[in-house]
C-alpha cells in the first residue's frame, strides 16, 4: 500500500511539471543557494571596489561598510567627494572622513551636509575651521541640524559671552554637543554647584569631559580632594584628573618622589595648582634637575610653588635664576626674600624689582657714570634697570667708550646706547 501511494504522488508531481512553463521548470532545477548569490555579490562588489580604490579603505573595512551601503554607480559617491573638494578638503582629509563614517558617501551633500557647513559659518567658523572640525569629527554631519545641532549650540551659547566663544567649543569637539549625555550632564554640573563660569572653561578647553559616563564619580573624587565646586580651580582639577590616567599619575608622582618629595607634598601641590600634574614626567624631572642640581636649591621650595613647573627653563627659569643668584652672591636680596617670587613677576616688574635691589652705592655709581660722565638721559637707564647690575669696570665703561665713538661718527642712533 505504501508503495502504491508513493507512485501516485510521483505521477501527480510529474503531471503538474508538464503544465509548468519551461523557464519556471529550469528555476526549480537550480540549487536553492544560487538564487541570491549573484544579487548579493552585485550588491556589495561595487561599493567595496569604490571604497577601496577611491577612499583608501582596506578591503576588510570596505566589505564591512558595504553592508550598509547601496549604490551600483559612482554618481552619488562622486558627487560627495566633489562637494568636499570644492569646500577645501584635501584627498587625504576626504579619505579620513569616509574611513571614519563610510555612510557619508551616499549622503545628499546639498541637502544634508551643506546646511551644517552654512550653520557653522554663520556663527563665525572660518572655512579652515570647518575643514578641521569635520575632518576631526565627521559624525557631526550625521546629526540633525534642527533637532540636535542648533538646540545644543544654543545651550552652549547660554554659557558663553558670544557666538565666537561658543563656536570655539564646537570646533574643539563637535561630537560632544551631539552626545545624548551633553544636556543632562550640564544640568548635573549646575546642580552639583559648579559655576557657569567654570562650565564655560570646560566648554572652551575640553568639552568631551562633560559627556563622560562617570561624571558623577569624577566630581565626587575632586570634591573629596578638597576642591569646592563653587571655586574656579574645581573644574581645573576635574580637567587635570580626566586628562591623566592612573598609570600616568603614578609615573609623575614617582619622578617627584625620586627628588625627595613626599606623596602628600605632591597632593598638596596638586591642590594648589591642578595644572601642575598636566606636565609630562620629563618636564617635571627637567625642572627639578635644574632647580636642585644646577641651582643647588631645596626641592621642597619648588614643589610649594607648582606653577613654576609650567615655565620654560630656557626662556624664563634659567635667565631669572642667573640674576637671582647674582643678587644673592652680592648680598643684594633682602633677608628672607622668597627665591620663587622673582619667577612670577612680569618682565617689566622683574627688571624693576631687580633694579631696586641694588645697593645705594651701586645705584649712585651707575647714575653718576650714566649722567655726569656721558650726559645720557636717565630715563633710558630706568627703562632698562638691569643695566645697573653690570660691572662698571668690566662692562659699562669699556662698552660705553665704543658707543661714544660710534655716536660721534654718526654710526649709531642716539636711542641705541642702552644696548650695554
Amino acid at each position: 500500500m505504501f508503495h502504491y501511494h508513493c507512485c501516485l504522488r510521483t505521477l501527480l508531481y510529474l503531471n503538474n511539471l508538464s503544465k509548468t512553463p519551461k523557464c519556471c521548470y529550469l528555476l526549480l532545477l537550480q540549487p536553492h543557494h544560487s538564487l541570491n548569490t549573484t544579487s548579493d555579490s552585485d550588491q556589495h562588489s561595487f561599493p567595496v571596489s569604490y571604497l577601496t580604490n577611491n577612499c583608501a579603505l582596506s578591503p576588510q573595512d570596505a566589505l564591512k561598510a558595504s553592508k550598509r551601503l547601496r549604490f551600483n554607480t559612482p554618481d552619488k559617491p562622486d558627487s560627495v567627494i566633489a562637494f568636499f573638494k570644492t569646500h577645501g578638503f584635501s584627498d587625504h582629509q576626504i579619505q579620513t572622513i569616509i574611513r571614519k563614517i563610510p555612510l557619508l558617501i551616499v549622503y545628499n551633500p546639498i541637502k544634508t551636509i551643506l546646511p551644517k557647513f552654512q550653520f557653522l559659518a554663520s556663527k563665525g567658523a572660518s572655512p579652515k575651521d570647518i575643514v578641521a572640525t569635520v575632518t576631526r569629527s565627521p559624525n557631526f554631519l550625521c546629526s540633525s541640524l534642527d533637532k540636535n545641532i542648533i538646540p545644543s549650540f544654543e545651550l552652549v551659547r547660554s554659557f558663553c559671552p558670544s557666538d565666537h566663544k561658543a563656536i570655539t567649543s564646537v570646533i574643539i569637539c563637535p561630537s560632544s554637543i551631539c552626545d545624548s549625555r551633553f544636556k543632562p550632564n550640564l544640568q548635573f554640573l549646575l546642580d552639583f554647584g559648579v559655576t557657569r563660569s567654570s562650565i564655560y572653561r570646560l566648554l572652551t578647553s575640553r568639552p568631551s569631559t562633560i559627556c563622560c559616563t562617570d561624571l558623577k564619580k569624577a566630581l565626587e573624587e575632586i570634591k573629596e580632594l578638597g576642591f569646592q565646586p563653587s571655586k574656579y580651580n574645581f573644574c581645573v582639577a576635574l580637567l587635570a584628573k580626566r586628562a591623566v590616567t592612573k598609570s600616568q599619575w603614578d609615573a609623575k608622582v614617582d619622578v617627584l618622589k625620586s627628588w625627595g618629595c613626599s606623596e602628600d607634598a605632591v597632593f598638596n601641590a596638586f591642590r594648589k595648582q591642578p595644572n601642575f600634574m598636566l606636565r609630562s614626567p620629563d618636564k617635571l624631572n627637567a625642572v627639578m634637575s635644574f632647580w636642585v642640581e644646577e641651582l643647588g636649591w631645596d626641592p621642597s621650595l619648588l614643589l610649594a610653588e607648582p606653577t613654576l613647573f609650567g615655565y620654560s627653563i630656557q626662556k624664563r627659569l634659567s635667565p631669572r635664576a642667573s640674576i637671582v643668584k647674582y643678587l644673592l652672591s652680592k648680598g643684594l636680596m633682602k633677608e628672607g626674600a622668597s627665591l620663587c617670587t622673582p619667577f612670577y613677576l612680569t618682565d617689566e616688574n622683574f627688571q624693576r624689582s631687580g633694579f631696586m635691589l641694588r645697593s645705594r652705592d651701586k645705584f649712585n655709581a651707575v647714575m653718576h657714570f650714566w649722567i655726569k660722565q656721558h650726559g645720557w638721559d636717565p630715563f633710558v637707564l630706568l627703562k632698562a634697570p638691569d643695566i645697573s647690575g653690570f660691572s662698571l669696570e668690566k662692562r659699562l665703561i669699556p662698552r660705553a667708550t665704543v658707543i661714544r665713538y660710534l655716536l660721534s661718527k654718526g654710526l649709531m642712533k642716539k636711542s641705541a646706547h642702552h644696548f650695554l
